[in-house]
């Protein structure tokens, strides 16, 4: 749930600055790519603060190797992702990355809820807020 607040509280926030007169903040799209940057880099923390990080590594299917370092890449890709959508010229480009790694790591989400982690998101709701952040992801590219 986090993540959706971050993306809206960003959006709205930036849209509301625009408003006020930033130039570069003054449109939905501007507003949208904040928000997109705020929630991914919320994301990215949750990769290195340590009881969340502890979390993350135990979402990780069982099959793939060396867990911890798979959520270290994936947070700094997070990041790096973030901070592309913020320039316009690579937001088309980084939106498209971070939207593909929405896609790539849904089957985490997936494996953890049918473990039953006591952390993981029941299902239903999780696909429907992993779709919220994929169509805003769509939206950044467009």
């Amino acid at each position: 749930m986090e993540p959706l607040i971050a993306l809206v509280v960003g959006f709205l926030a930036a849209r509301l600055a625009g408003l006020a007169g930033v130039e570069a903040l003054d449109g939905w799209h501007p507003a949208l790519r904040v928000g997109v940057a705020a929630m991914f880099l919320l994301t990215a923390f949750a990769h290195f603060f340590p009881p969340l990080r502890a979390t993350l590594i135990e979402m990780v299917p069982p099959g793939l190797p060396r867990p911890a370092l798979l959520v270290t890449v994936t947070g700094v890709l997070e990041a790096a992702g973030a901070a592309g959508v913020l320039i316009p010229a690579t937001a088309p480009w980084a939106a498209g990355a971070l939207l593909l790694m929405l896609v790539a790591m849904f089957p985490a989400k997936v494996s953890a809820a049918r473990r039953r982690l006591r952390h993981a998101d029941r299902l239903g709701p999780r696909a429907a807020l992993q779709a919220v952040f994929i169509a805003a992801a769509a939206l950044v590219i467009a």
